[in-house]
Order: C-alpha cells, then structure tokens, then sequence
C-alpha cells in the first residue's frame, strides 16, 4: 500500500513540475520585438534610393517600437540574394527585407506572396532617365531621333537585371522603337559614376543617386517615368510630356519578411511605417527620391506587388530578358 501511494505522490509531483517548466517557459518567452535587436536586410549597397529610404524608415520606427534596427546590405543578384536571405530566416518579425520593385526574378526565387509576407508600402515614385551633360540631345524628342539614327551606340545604366529601372529602360524601347542597350550594376551609386564620366551614356535610376548631379549639371535629366514631376525636380517633364505618351513605370519599396508572419507582429509594424511617413527624416528622404507616402495594408501591400510583378512580366517576356 506505501509503495501505490508513493508512485502517486512521485507521479503526481512529476505532474506538477512538469506544468511549472512549461509555464516558466511561456513566462520567459518576450513579446516581440523586446527579444533582440531586428535585422532590416537591402539587396543592394549602400547610397542609392533603397538603401537611403530604409535606413531613415528603419530609424523611425525604431524610434516608435522601441527596439534597435540593424541594415544588413546584402548586394548581389539584382537584390535577390538579400530575398533568400529574409525567406529563410524564422517568421518571427526579427527579419525584414526591403522589396524594390517591380523587380523580377525566376522561380526559384522568393517573391511576395509566396515565400515572403508583405508587411506594408513604404513608397512609391518615380525612376528618371538622365545622361551625361556633354550628350548632343537637350530633349528627350532629340534623345529618340539620335538613338533612332544609330541605335547601336546607346547603353543605359539600371541597378541590376530584372529590376524595376531594367523593365523600365526596356518598356522605353518598347514605346520609343529604340534599342537601347542594358547595362546592369549592383546599385545606383556606381552607375551614377559611370554616367557622370560617360563610361555608359544612359541612366534609368532612381532619383535620390542623380539628384545632386543634375542640379550641379553633371548629368541632364530628360524625363521622369511617373504620370506626375515632382517636387525636387519641377522643370523635368513626365515622360508622356516629353512626348512618349502611354508610359508610365512606377518604382516602389515594400516592406516584407519570411511567410507566416504571427498577425500581431505584422499590424504593429504596418502601424509604425506608416507612423514613420510623417517623421521628419523620412520625409526629407522621400521629397528627396520624389516618392509619395504608401500608407497601405499588408493586404493591399501584398495585392499591389503581385499586380505590378504580372504587369512588368509582360515587358520582360516582350523584351526576351532572361532572369536569373
């Protein structure tokens, strides 16, 4: 008789423990994001649009959540080394990634919807086609004669194959009948270099790398690709303006991390970047890139790259890019 109550006393304690350890373990567990510092990863190097927008998005809603923010630059494959990097991570809201886009990729890569979970729209604006100051064409109508004239003697710069200033470059040729012909670089920064020196003649970048050049004269820029100027850059014609009327080609950064992203986390962070649109870094940053605020759900977020990337696919099927 000792020895049954003895086993059910010592099963009963066993009980007891064991329901203590898994409460202590659930007591420990630290509501995000109070854990650990978050990792904020960009696919390219540091100094153009992307990675000018991230750093003073990420300083703002650090500022609101209260937990240090670490840009990770991770260049290579048009930004999608820096996808699989954010895919393979835990789904826990301590990895993000920016997503440039449109940017298109082959299907082994990750994409927003798929592998990768939308958490919200930082921005949206315009890519600016722009030359060296030595060229001959003031305009872009002179720009098309003289690239229609000899069509094998005009390069332009983008960030990388399959980005959104690729697909962008080739729907120009595409509306123009030009030829123009792609030259990638892993970021906006040296390209830049490049076409202030006249190593490539064109640039389809993003506004914040070309913003001083063309004030300080060393590049000419002919026209932006959105369906509105913008306020850094009045005096620079929308594309359809300038002539090229039915082009538009919008660039935008979403905000993702790995799929399976807990609810709580990815509302959270939706509220803080769209909080952080009003700070006064970002603001300057956004002015600065002539993009607008995106202010959008997870939902639309995610709805909005999906529909862009099936949009510039088209593009990219016409033009017989190859993706990586």
């Amino acid at each position: 008789m000792t020895s049954f109550h003895s086993r059910r006393r010592l099963l009963r304690l066993a009980a007891l423990a064991a329901t203590a350890t898994i409460a202590l373990g659930a007591h420990a567990e630290q509501p995000w994001p109070e854990a650990k510092p978050i990792t904020w990863i960009v696919g390219f190097v540091p100094g153009g649009t992307v990675d000018v927008l991230t750093r003073a998005f990420a300083k703002a809603v650090s500022d609101q959540i209260g937990q240090t923010i670490v840009i990770d630059n991770v260049p290579g494959a048009s930004g999608a080394l820096a996808l699989k990097q954010a895919a393979r991570a835990k789904p826990d809201g301590y990895t993000l990634v920016t997503v440039p886009g449109p940017v298109l990729f082959g299907q082994q890569q990750p994409e927003v919807g798929r592998e990768l979970q939308a958490v919200g729209l930082m921005s949206q604006g315009p890519i600016v086609l722009v030359g060296g100051a030595s060229l001959a064409p003031t305009d872009l109508g002179a720009l098309i004669a003289a690239m229609k004239k000899n069509p094998q003697q005009w390069d332009y710069a983008s960030s990388g194959i399959g980005t959104g200033q690729h697909l962008a470059g080739e729907l120009f040729n595409q509306l123009a009948g030009t030829q123009m012909l792609h030259v990638p670089y892993k970021g906006g920064g040296q390209a830049v270099v490049d076409v202030v020196g006249g190593q490539v003649k064109l640039g389809m970048l993003g506004v914040t790398p070309v913003l001083s050049q063309i004030k300080a004269g060393q590049l000419r820029a002919y026209a932006v690709t959105t369906p509105y100027r913008i306020p850094s850059l009045p005096n620079v014609p929308t594309m359809s303006e300038a002539g090229l009327k039915g082009y538009e080609a919008t660039q935008y950064f979403a905000v993702a991390g790995a799929k399976g992203l807990p609810d709580p986390v990815v509302a959270r962070l939706n509220a803080a970047i769209a909080k952080a649109a009003e700070s006064p870094q970002v603001q300057a940053a956004l002015e600065a890139g002539g993009q607008l605020p995106g202010r959008m759900s997870p939902a639309e977020a995610q709805k909005f790259v999906q529909d862009s990337l099936r949009k510039f696919g088209d593009v990219a099927t016409k033009a017989h890019i190859v993706l990586n």
